[in-house]
């Protein structure tokens, strides 16, 4: 059965209690939690602050976690920023598995100049995949890694370059970012879908529009096809609007929030079920 999720950054200027209380009043039966949140991430990641949360929450059945991006990458051409960025990969890995979260979404991380991608920056992202692969042995958590979107630099941003990864790494599992396909064409995605769909986890759902990404679904019909292609080949994992505060024409105060996700949670409920 789909979850109905949403990223915990739509409420980054929020306490953890807050983001959930919130949650539990649109109709989603989920939660995506970034651990960048500001009231986690700056207050040394209190993992039982979650877990109390999640007990107060019952109906937020299902908790995922995504890692760490910001100032991160794990491909860096600098040894210790890729260092520091694989060991909060690492560590992600851990607070899923303490928060009983099934599944981390993670980056593939990018070349640092914009410039294509050589045979260096691929040795990177192998060994990167390297230590997750380690890392998440006889763990219970699934690590689905992200398609980015079409960059100079960008070393995952095609479905065939996904199913490659997938191939090679029968261990690893795909979270599809729609907005992210959807900046080069409304086929790519259904593309991700067609050739990924068997490792498909997780899919970070929202618009792209005006040269952004992350809008609202707001009904619109090439997020109903999405919907209709995932529901095609029996989807059944989470579906998380992943929406940026920042894409409206003025702050947003958390009543109107949830007013955005109560709308399009009953829309990917008629699309799905």
């Amino acid at each position: 059965m789909v979850s109905y999720s949403v990223a915990s950054m739509f409420f980054h200027e929020y306490t953890i209690p807050e983001i959930f209380s919130f949650v539990s009043r649109t109709g989603l039966n989920a939660m995506e939690f970034w651990l960048e949140n500001p009231h986690f991430w700056l207050r040394n990641s209190p993992v039982e602050e979650v877990i109390a949360c999640r007990n107060v929450h019952p109906d937020l059945s299902v908790l995922t976690v995504h890692s760490p991006i910001l100032d991160l990458n794990p491909c860096s051409i600098n040894p210790k920023v890729a260092e520091i960025s694989i060991e909060y990969a690492v560590r992600s890995l851990r607070i899923a598995e303490q928060l009983n979260a099934p599944i981390l979404t993670v980056h593939p991380g990018r070349r640092t100049a914009k410039r294509p991608p050589s045979d260096a920056d691929f040795v990177r992202l192998n060994h990167y995949v390297s230590v997750l692969r380690e890392a998440a042995r006889d763990r219970p958590v699934k690590i689905g890694m992200e398609n980015m979107e079409p960059s100079v630099n960008s070393l995952l941003c095609t479905p065939e370059r996904m199913r490659t990864l997938l191939d090679d790494e029968p261990w690893l599992f795909f979270t599809l970012d729609v907005a992210h396909a959807l900046s080069k064409s409304a086929d790519e995605v259904i593309r991700y879908i067609e050739l990924c769909h068997h490792r498909l986890i997780n899919v970070h759902i929202s618009r792209f529009d005006h040269g952004k990404a992350h809008f609202p679904l707001d009904r619109n019909a090439s997020m109903a096809r999405v919907m209709e292609c995932l529901k095609d080949y029996r989807y059944d994992g989470c579906l998380t609007l992943e929406i940026e505060d920042l894409n409206f024409d003025c702050p947003l105060s958390a009543e109107e929030k949830i007013a955005v996700l109560t709308r399009d949670c009953a829309f990917m409920k008629e699309c799905m079920e």
